[in-house]
């Protein structure tokens, strides 16, 4: 399964990103904006 997380770059976004790539064997796309 594909899981798309978007605000990927901080907070719960960025937590909940790291679980899924450390303990899931889905595929993970995260998805982050930067006004820099």
């Amino acid at each position: 399964m594909k899981i798309v997380i978007t605000g990927a770059s901080s907070g719960v976004g960025f937590e909940a990103v790291l679980e899924l790539i450390l303990n899931s064997e889905h595929e993970v796309v995260a998805l982050a904006r930067s006004e820099d």
